[in-house]
């Protein structure tokens, strides 16, 4: 593996000059296109991919690289790039300011590069593999909460919601009933960021994609908090449904969660 300072420098300044564009086009009209019911693609979302693309692409033009909108490069190499170049695009497309740039580099399928960058507050999340986790240059921890009925969590919901079964809400009323209170943000990056920075105690989600939750997941466990599927298994890239909390509440997050599971 090359030096990860390097791949972490050009993450940086890819997300930082997206986020500054994403930042620009606040509260200007968008012409929205719908890729489901409720999930939605504005021209911003294209053109932040692209620079991105454009600028990871020149500084390694031999390795993968993977987005959620259009762009996708196989090469035979160990690294590829996971990159969401919008997070929080239904926020973003309503003028609501919290959504982010994430981006990931995986090395044999791990996570060793982790960029979370919301312009709206300059907040710049990285963490480098086995380096701790950084909320622009304070090294930052998860919370010490171990009661979940004094923990803050985080949600969100499938764009499936109003057709699947398996859409979160049983989770919902469970831990309704059962945590402090329960935050709902749009951006499932900012919701690991904000688990690693000990804003939020945990945070539970379903069907996400790996450009989703690759460099929030690796924040959150730099951080030293637990990252896992629904079931407590250890959490690989390939895993659509995702549990992170401080590691104390972890448990406690799990077995309500099991009341909700869809048989």
């Amino acid at each position: 593996m090359d030096k990860p300072e390097q791949f972490l420098a050009a993450a940086r300044e890819a997300a930082l000059e997206a986020g500054h564009y994403l930042l620009k086009g606040l509260g200007q009209k968008k012409e929205v296109d719908f890729k489901g019911q409720v999930d939605l693609v504005t021209a911003y979302d294209r053109r932040s991919e692209e620079l991105i693309y454009e600028k990871l692409g020149r500084i390694f033009p031999g390795h993968s690289f993977l987005a959620e909108e259009a762009i996708s490069r196989k090469k035979p190499s160990d690294y590829c790039w996971l990159v969401d170049p919008l997070d929080g695009t239904t926020n973003y497309a309503h003028g609501l300011p919290v959504f982010c740039v994430s981006i990931a580099l995986l090395w044999r399928e791990e996570i060793i590069i982790g960029v979370v960058y919301d312009p709206c507050r300059n907040e710049l999340f990285t963490a480098v593999r086995g380096q701790g986790a950084y909320l622009n240059d304070r090294q930052v921890r998860v919370s010490d909460a171990t009661e979940l009925g004094r923990s803050l969590l985080a949600t969100g919901f499938p764009y499936d919601v109003r057709t699947s079964p398996d859409n979160n809400l049983s989770h919902f009323a469970n831990f309704a009933v059962r945590a402090q209170a329960i935050r709902r943000l749009g951006s499932a990056a900012l919701d690991l960021c904000y688990v690693a920075c000990g804003r939020f105690d945990g945070y539970w989600e379903l069907k996400l994609k790996p450009w989703d939750l690759a460099a929030g997941a690796l924040i959150v466990s730099e951080a030293g908090g637990r990252v896992s599927d629904l079931q407590g298994r250890d959490f690989t890239i390939s895993s659509p449904h995702l549990v992170a909390s401080n590691g104390r509440i972890h448990q406690a997050m799990l077995e309500i969660i099991a009341l909700g599971l869809v048989k």
